[in-house]
C-alpha cells in the first residue's frame, strides 16, 4: 500500500498567531496529523507573539522584519529563507501584509489564505468591523488561494458565521474567530488529502 507523503508547510504570521497555534495543533495530534506536517512558523515581525508560542509546541521559528522594505525585497529574502526547509505550501494565518509577485510565482497555487469575510462582498483588513458596522446577521470566513490581488484567489471553502445578537465587536470577532480556528484545518485537510 502506498502512503502518501505528509505536505510541508510553512505558517506565516505577524501576531499573536491563534490560527497559527491551531493548526499546528491539528498536525500534532488533530485531523492533519496525517496529511501535513508544520516545517516552520515565519512571522515578518520578530516581536509576534505566535513565535514564543510555535516555540513552546516544538516547532522552528524564524522571522525577517519587513518595516521599511520594498515588498519585492522582502519577498525575496522569504523565498531565500525558505528554500532549505522543501516547503510544499505556505499557510497565511493572520500574516498582515501584502505579497508580491515574487513569492506569489515562486508558490503559485501554492498559498493559502484564512479571510474572515465571503471575498465576493468584503475584501482587505477591517473584516470584522465591516459585518459590525454593516449590522450583518451572518457573515462567511473564505478559504483561499492567493493571487496578486488582495483577497480575490479561488475559493477552496466558505463557512458561516452567525452574528445574531452580537452586540459589541468583540462579539462578532470572538464568534468569527471560533469558526476561524474549527473550518481552517478542515478547508487545509481537505487540500492537503
Amino acid at each position: 500500500m502506498f502512503k502518501q507523503m505528509k505536505k510541508r508547510i510553512a505558517i506565516f504570521i505577524s501576531g499573536r498567531g491563534s490560527n497559527m497555534e491551531t493548526i499546528v495543533r491539528q498536525t500534532q495530534s488533530g485531523i492533519l496529523k496525517e496529511v501535513c506536517e508544520v516545517a516552520l512558523v515565519f512571522s515578518n515581525k520578530p516581536q509576534a507573539r505566535g513565535l514564543e508560542t510555535a516555540k513552546e509546541l516544538g516547532i522552528e521559528t524564524a522571522s525577517i522584519p519587513s518595516k521599511g522594505k520594498k515588498r519585492a525585497d522582502f519577498d525575496r529574502e522569504v523565498v531565500h529563507l525558505l528554500e532549505p526547509y522543501g516547503v510544499d505550501y505556505i499557510v497565511l494565518a493572520g500574516f498582515m501584509r501584502i505579497l508580491s509577485p515574487v513569492l506569489i510565482q515562486a508558490y503559485r497555487n501554492r498559498i493559502i489564505n484564512i479571510h474572515p469575510a465571503d471575498t465576493d462582498e468584503f475584501q482587505g483588513i477591517g473584516a470584522y468591523e465591516w459585518a459590525f458596522e454593516n449590522k450583518k446577521e451572518f457573515t462567511k470566513i473564505t478559504v483561499h488561494f492567493v493571487d496578486e490581488g488582495v483577497d480575490t484567489g479561488q475559493v477552496i471553502a466558505k463557512a458561516e458565521v452567525d452574528l445574531r445578537g452580537a452586540d459589541t465587536l468583540e462579539e462578532v470577532e470572538r464568534r468569527g474567530l471560533e469558526v476561524e480556528h474549527r473550518f481552517y484545518s478542515e478547508a487545509l485537510e481537505k487540500v492537503f488529502k
